[in-house]
């Protein structure tokens, strides 16, 4: 009698997976191609425009990140953090290298570094009132972060515990705290009050910006820094 060997069914089961793959793949695009196009919309422009005023900024974009949809932008910071705990539980501690760059890279980090601190405050500040904000500045910030990794800068150990934890939490816990405000005030929550709504969004704006650079940057090193003993 012939028996049918271990290894049988875990090839079956590869040859098995593109068709599966392929055969989903076929269908999407099926789906896709049987739509109809859709026709030509405004979307919600006029809407946003009219309850502009209401949110102390003049920008659109900002508005609706952080005050139409707050929801989704408080959401993305916190799936970023838990991103980031998900990197450090697998890595619990980077090792110790003695980063000396060359030369040519410490110049170009002298160069590089304050150009970039002065853009991520632009947009912070423009984003009241043009494309700009928060990510965008925690981008460069985090930009500025890998900058100087590479250049050999590591995190002194007396702010690698609570001080960076504090830093990266900041903009989520301020973000909740805002927005619970305005229901002492029997107000809903993340419905800012009209008199203070572009005070509360500038204070939002600055902490998420500082925390989301942080994260990014803490990211690029891949592993938890190493605080006091």
């Amino acid at each position: 009698m012939q028996t049918r060997m271990p290894g049988s069914r875990s090839t079956l089961g590869r040859r098995l997976l593109p068709v599966l793959l392929a055969g989903l793949c076929g269908g999407l695009a099926l789906t896709i191609l049987s739509l109809s196009p859709p026709g030509p919309s405004s979307g919600l422009a006029d809407e946003v425009t009219a309850a502009l005023a209401e949110t102390g900024v003049t920008s659109p974009v900002t508005a609706v990140l952080l005050d139409f949809r707050g929801y989704d932008t408080l959401l993305e910071m916190a799936v970023l953090l838990l991103a980031l705990g998900g990197v450090w539980s697998l890595v619990a501690h980077l090792p110790r290298i003695d980063g000396r760059p060359g030369i040519m890279l410490d110049r170009l980090t002298r160069l590089y570094l304050p150009l970039m601190l002065v853009v991520a405050g632009y947009l912070l500040w423009a984003g009241g009132t043009a494309p700009g904000g928060a990510f965008q500045s925690g981008a460069v910030l985090g930009a500025a972060g890998v900058v100087l990794t590479l250049g050999g800068w590591r995190l002194p150990p007396r702010l690698a515990g609570w001080p960076l934890r504090l830093v990266l939490t900041a903009g989520l816990v301020i973000f909740i705290a805002v927005g619970l405000l305005p229901i002492g005030f029997g107000s809903l929550w993340l419905d800012y009050p009209r008199a203070w709504a572009g005070g509360l969004i500038l204070l939002i704006e600055t902490t998420a910006s500082l925390s989301i650079g942080a994260t990014l940057a803490a990211l690029f090193l891949g592993g938890q820094p190493r605080g006091n003993p």
